[in-house]
């Protein structure tokens, strides 16, 4: 089965951190892709840039609009995210609970069932 691990960043508490926790978190996500990579259950990963460089677009009366920002005004955004592929939903929390992220009061780590996925290597 497939899964999402979704990073969920609260900048608030991204910026009440140390700069030593900061960077523990950094470089943990090292360790947690080595650890899914050896595993042979990754299938993805990536890292967003920050909501104000977003945009959303929709079509309306057949015309494109496109907007700046992120659709919803809100503390937290999807920071980024793990594809993973793994036997089981308790194994998926089990990798959830190793990404960093975890780990930060007011930051967690949501898991996701993918129901359908299509690319290159599907």
């Amino acid at each position: 089965m497939k899964f999402l691990l979704i990073m969920h960043m609260n900048p608030q508490v991204w910026d009440n951190l140390t700069e030593e926790q900061r960077q523990a978190v950094m470089n943990g996500h090292g360790a947690f892709m080595e650890t899914i990579g050896k595993s042979g259950e990754m299938r993805g990963t990536a890292a967003l840039a920050d909501p104000s460089e977003s945009a959303v677009v929709r079509v309306r009366g057949g015309a494109r609009v496109v907007t700046d920002g992120p659709y919803l005004e809100a503390k937290e955004f999807f920071g980024g995210y793990y594809l993973v592929e793994c036997e089981s939903r308790e194994r998926a929390l089990e990798l959830a609970a190793l990404i960093p992220d975890a780990g930060v009061e007011g930051l967690g780590i949501e898991v996701r069932p993918v129901v359908f996925a299509a690319g290159p290597a599907d």
